[in-house]
This record gives structure tokens, sequence and C-alpha cells, in this order.
């Protein structure tokens, strides 16, 4: 077991579960943990474990998983860049608000990334120096990324501007 872990259940027994799956240690936390335990898991992680990059953060929706309990969750890829090691802590959200703890004071680099699940997946993030759309309009109030949401669009094509070829 690797010495992180350790680490971990010493502060958090209880509070996540692991798993390993093609030699990638993954960290999980449950909904009703999350917003309490994953801001104080992933500092452990990078100030007492030596996981100093954010190397990816990304949403999944579980609606309809076999075995899912939980309907979202935010992927962590963190990296020990002293020894190489990676682990992924997913943390998990549920309907009707999903929210989790922003992980911007620790990494400067998921600023971005957690716009793009706010505005893909609709997992806020408390705490989020500019929680805003980044890849849709101000005004699209649906979350493309959903499972529910509908292949043709939900109707809201309709309120945008069309533009030609010839103005593009």
């Amino acid at each position: 077991m690797p010495g992180y872990l350790d680490v971990l259940t010493q502060k958090f027994n209880g509070a996540f579960t692991t798993s390993e799956f093609r030699d990638n240690r993954r960290v999980s936390v449950a909904a009703d943990k999350s917003p309490d335990v994953i801001f104080g898991l992933l500092a452990c992680l990078k100030n007492e474990c030596g996981f100093d990059m954010l190397a990816d953060l990304a949403g999944i929706d579980y609606l309809n998983y076999p075995g899912a309990a939980d309907r979202f969750a935010v992927v962590y890829a963190l990296t020990n860049t002293a020894t190489g090691e990676r682990v992924f802590v997913k943390a998990h959200a549920n309907d009707p608000d999903p929210a989790l703890p922003s992980a911007v004071p620790l990494w400067e680099g998921a600023n971005w990334m957690e716009r793009e699940v706010y505005d893909m997946f609709g997992v806020t993030f408390t705490g989020h120096p500019d929680l805003r759309r980044i890849l849709m309009p101000d005004e699209f109030t649906s979350f493309p990324l959903r499972k529910d949401y509908p292949l043709r669009g939900a109707g809201e094509r309709h309120n945008f501007v069309t533009v030609t070829r010839a103005e593009g």
C-alpha cells in the first residue's frame, strides 16, 4: 500500500474507499461525505503527500450506470512530480444541486477545469473565484453533457441568432 494511503487513512478513516485499475490507484469519496471531506483530503494529498500537480479535473454523469449509487463524480488526477506517483480522486455529488468545494485555493489550474465541469454537467464549486460558463453562451440554461440532456437539444437553439456562412 502506498504511504499516502496510510496518511489518508489516519486523517480520513472511513470517509473514502480505494481501488486499483491498470496500475492506477483511485480514492473515491461518496456524495454524502464529499462536501465535508474532499477539500481536506486534496489538501492533505498536496501538502503532506507531495501530490503537487493537478494534471486534470473532469466530470462524469453516472445516470443509469449499473451499480452507481451517486449521480455525478468529479475526478481529480494528481501527480507527485518528485516520485512520479499518480492518484485519481473521485468526489461524488447528487441532484438536485450537485456541489463540491473548489480546489482553486490548492491549485490555480483548477479554475478553468471547474468552470468546464460546471458548464457541461451543472456541478457547482463553492468558493470558486469566477464560476460562470466557459463553453456555452451565458443565456444557455441546460448542461449538455448530462446523460438526460436530449440529443437534439432542449429547444434552446430557437433563442439564438442564426449565423450565416457569409457572416462567419
